[in-house]
């Protein structure tokens, strides 16, 4: 398929590269799991086909001359047209040999994934074909009139889903957070003021971090700095101006800021990449 309007950032996403992290390499993959587990099951594809990932303004493609491809657009909603014409968004959608495909601006949450059927067949790297934005690694981000291969079709059927998630994001984003394992950095009033402050998503959020602003600051209870340890994803790292940043796919995996907690893969992960700026984020306890 040919990029034709490669939107804001789009990028070649999968599963992404878990294991490599003693080699310094991130595990990257789609931030919205669930979304993008649904594109791939729509149009029959294996779990860890790779899609694109879209941010906000979508992207436009223009099939192939080899034949059609069947394409399915999960995610933030957004309109979606195939030779100008609406079709569906969240459902198995033809496109025939040289039509373009149009994945519209999201009409709420910040990222689309579109699926192919076949996947996008882009050469691994670490067994992966996830863009990390943070390293490097993986499939530059696609301009405008490149081709991006795609896949031969897989044994299972092109199929409907019985129940779509909630599209979009929540009015208020609430994360469930593991304290540790550097909580006792922080004062009790640090963690009171963790429970009850109403932080909002900054602009300067992205794949690598979703980062807080107008909250309480988190005042540290020790001087001094630690030594550079490993981060995992949805490690809660407080920085020294003490507005707590949630680690999302492209997170380095060392860091030596204290991390107050980690929110736990899931729902609350996959509704972090589809928050937009100005959202509120609230943290609450989690065992």
């Amino acid at each position: 398929m040919e990029v034709l309007r490669p939107g804001a950032l789009t990028t070649v996403q999968d599963a992404g590269r878990p294991g490599y992290a003693h080699l310094g390499v991130p595990r990257s993959g789609a931030l919205d799991a669930a979304a993008y587990a649904l594109a791939n099951r729509l149009v029959g594809n294996p779990p860890d086909a790779a899609v694109l990932e879209t941010t906000l303004d979508g992207v436009g493609l223009r099939a192939g001359s080899a034949g059609a491809v069947t394409v399915a657009v999960t995610g933030a909603p957004c309109t979606v047209r195939v030779a100008g014409r609406p079709v569906a968004w969240g459902a198995p959608v033809r496109v025939p040999a040289g039509a373009e495909l149009e994945v519209g601006r999201a009409e709420s949450g910040v990222r689309s994934y579109v699926a192919v059927r076949g996947g996008f067949t882009v050469p691994p790297v670490l067994g992966s074909r996830s863009t990390d934005l943070l390293s490097g690694l993986g499939p530059a981000v696609p301009p405008g009139g490149a081709v991006l291969p795609v896949g031969p079709a897989g044994p299972d059927p092109v199929g409907g889903a019985d129940v779509l998630p909630a599209p979009g994001a929540p009015a208020e984003l609430v994360l469930p957070l593991r304290p540790g394992p550097r909580a006792d950095w922080f004062g009790p009033a640090s963690l009171a003021a963790l429970w009850r402050s109403a932080y909002r998503v900054s602009p300067a959020s992205n794949r690598i971090g979703l980062r807080t602003e107008a909250g309480t600051p988190l005042a540290r209870a020790r001087a001094g700095e630690l030594p550079s340890e490993g981060m995992v994803l949805g490690a809660v790292q407080v920085p020294p101006d003490g507005m707590p940043v949630v680690f999302l796919a492209d997170h380095p995996v060392t860091g030596g800021y204290p991390v107050i907690g980690v929110v736990p893969p899931g729902p609350a992960l996959d509704a972090a990449a589809q928050a937009r700026p100005g959202v509120p984020v609230r943290f609450v306890p989690s065992c």
